[in-house]
């Protein structure tokens, strides 16, 4: 087993920005104030086996949105934070309510302000769409951009190093 997958079998928290990774970065606001977002279908699938293997899922936003509160309560996604400005913080406020180490978490990000969150998991994910100075930094890129599926790629390389580890 490759040390990649190494450090993916002891994941025991995955947790993902939203805009920029779990949609395209994109949002539309109506007349009268309304947000509204589109999440991928395959990205949802990926969670919810994530969740299935045992694995805590989060997502910790700088932004708040009742989208994105409705689609995580639909995949069953229960740590969302959102209006984090100091996404750390909220970071360290779950690894602790969990009882695991920043070194059993992955994180997934597109942005300049993901950095210091990025730089404390064990495992830090850009997708292929993000900022070249967090692509710089992280220790994988996915294939897929944000939106469209990167998510999901995600969900299954830590499903396979898992299934991998076993045996």
């Amino acid at each position: 087993m490759n040390a990649r997958d190494q450090t993916l079998a002891g994941v025991r928290l995955v947790a993902f920005d939203i805009d920029g990774v779990f949609t395209d970065g994109r949002f539309y606001l109506s007349n009268d104030g309304v947000e509204s977002k589109a999440f991928h279908t395959h990205d949802g699938f990926g969670v919810r086996q994530l969740l299935e293997a045992g694995l805590a899922v989060a997502v910790i936003s700088g932004r708040q949105s009742a989208a994105v509160d409705r689609r995580m309560t639909e995949l069953g996604v229960q740590y969302v934070m959102q209006g984090n400005s100091d996404k750390v913080a909220a970071f360290e406020a779950l690894v602790k309510k969990l009882g695991i180490s920043d070194a059993q978490a992955v994180y997934v990000g597109d942005d300049v302000p993901d950095l210091p969150l990025l730089r404390r998991v064990g495992f830090s994910v850009a997708v292929s769409n993000a900022h070249d100075d967090v692509k710089a930094e992280t220790d994988y890129t996915t294939a897929s951009a944000g939106g469209f599926g990167a998510v999901r790629e995600v969900c299954d390389l830590i499903l396979h190093a898992r299934r991998n580890n076993k045996g």
